[in-house]
């Protein structure tokens, strides 16, 4: 057994890795850094077989919500976006000694072979993502008007006055693709 004694938002997992090797996660997150600790695990999604995590259970029902409801946010797009996210079960606070205040729930995170965002539309993706949840009160043509019009929004197949939390995972991606587009086809072209 090898230990590794680093910060866990900071620590690079090639480290475990040996030549052809794939790694699974297993752990017990801090429930305290969970949602930095998971956007971490999303940059190197591409080790793991699958993650399996337990979490505060308000955090795994966040993870899981479906668009249109109030838990539904950022986490819940970008995990959704490249990975299959499944909530196994809930562990109740008698399960520990002593036991914590709060319901737990383990979650299982399985790295989508084919992402709904590449590489290359990621960065758009997460800063579209980002921008839309910031002001999630805000109708999407207020939220993202520094990216995108309204009749731009609507061109993606999505009504300008929905609220983020209205979009599921494909439309934030028609909208950062359509985003990503209009950058490149505006950028200056070098001679």
């Amino acid at each position: 057994m090898t230990v590794h004694c680093a910060d866990a938002l900071r620590f690079s997992f090639e480290k475990m890795l040996q030549a052809g090797e794939i790694l699974r996660l297993t752990g017990n997150l801090p429930y305290n850094i969970s949602s930095p600790l998971l956007f971490h695990l999303l940059d190197s999604r591409h080790l793991f077989e699958d993650i399996h995590v337990m979490l505060q259970k308000e955090v795994v029902n966040r993870i899981t919500a479906p668009p249109g409801t109030r838990t539904y946010g950022r986490l819940t797009v970008a995990l959704a976006a490249r990975c299959k996210v499944e909530n196994l079960f809930d562990v109740h606070p008698g399960s520990f000694t002593p036991s914590p205040r709060v319901e737990s729930s383990f979650l299982r995170l399985t790295p989508l072979q084919n992402p709904k965002v590449s590489a290359v539309l990621a960065p758009a993706f997460d800063q579209l993502v980002t921008k839309a949840f910031n002001m999630r009160r805000k109708q999407l043509s207020n939220a993202l008007r520094e990216l995108l019009d309204a009749n731009q929004i609507r061109s993606a197949g999505v009504d300008p006055t929905w609220r983020a939390e209205n979009l599921d995972v494909d439309a934030f991606v028609r909208l950062s693709q359509l985003w990503l587009q209009r950058d490149l086809s505006s950028a200056p072209r070098k001679a």
